[in-house]
């Protein structure tokens, strides 16, 4: 697995993960330098090369001086997620047909800035985490548990066993700033353009929005996750 870019290579030397070496341009400067430290350091083997050759390995050309090479990455169980709620209670993100890569690594950024327990994806019709989710999450996929289950329903149907209240995040719930968020919270967030699928939606306990105060109708899926979460996490 490759991870691209300084931050996401940053964070994945700071994981216990099996890193087979490290390419990184010649004659770095800055935050490759400390990258190369921290690598040494760690001894990582780090290969020098010339900007054409990372160009060439990049597969979206956004390295920045940097490309890591890992073991492929590895999902958690949904047991470890709901094993690893805090005493202020379970805190767990639900990706509901996530398929672009861009909205998954941001998912996943705000759930390791906002202190989500792990995010829950599904086998088909869903992003997986990849290289390019590695590096859109800025590393954050590096420190957060995702699992990915054969079945999303099956997993809400745990969630729910486990104690879990879950929220399903769409434009025509019920104003999230009135809704009490105490308890075991999972956050439900649907597709770019299809949102929440009915048959999740109808085993979700509430339904809730965010005010919108323009012209346009609704939000980017991890811009109105983002600022849920932080509404979960600002009630705590």
């Amino acid at each position: 697995m490759k991870t691209e870019g300084r931050n996401a290579v940053s964070e994945l030397l700071k994981t216990d993960k099996n890193i087979e070496k490290i390419m990184l341009e010649k004659n770095p400067q800055g935050s490759l330098l400390k990258i190369f430290s921290e690598a040494r350091r760690k001894k990582v083997r780090v290969q020098f090369v010339e900007r054409k050759v990372l160009d060439k390995e990049s597969t979206e050309k956004r390295h920045q001086g940097v490309i890591a090479f890992s073991t492929d990455f590895v999902y958690a169980s949904l047991d470890d997620i709901l094993g690893a709620k805090s005493e202020k209670g379970g805190f767990v993100i639900v990706c509901d047909g996530i398929e672009d890569v861009h909205n998954l690594g941001s998912v996943i950024r705000v759930a390791e800035c906002a202190g989500a327990d792990g995010v829950i994806i599904p086998v088909n019709n869903s992003a997986s985490v990849n290289e390019a989710v590695v590096r859109i999450s800025a590393g954050a996929a590096e420190h957060v548990r995702v699992a990915k289950v054969n079945s999303l329903s099956r997993a809400v149907e745990e969630l729910k066993k486990a104690g879990y209240w879950l929220y399903a995040l769409e434009a025509d719930g019920q104003n999230i700033y009135e809704t009490d968020l105490s308890g075991n919270i999972a956050l439900v967030i649907g597709g770019e353009d299809s949102g929440v699928r009915r048959l999740i939606r109808e085993k979700c306990d509430f339904t809730v929005a965010l005010p919108l105060c323009g012209k346009v109708n609704s939000l980017n899926a991890s811009v109105a996750l983002g600022i849920a979460a932080y509404e979960v996490l600002r009630r705590r």
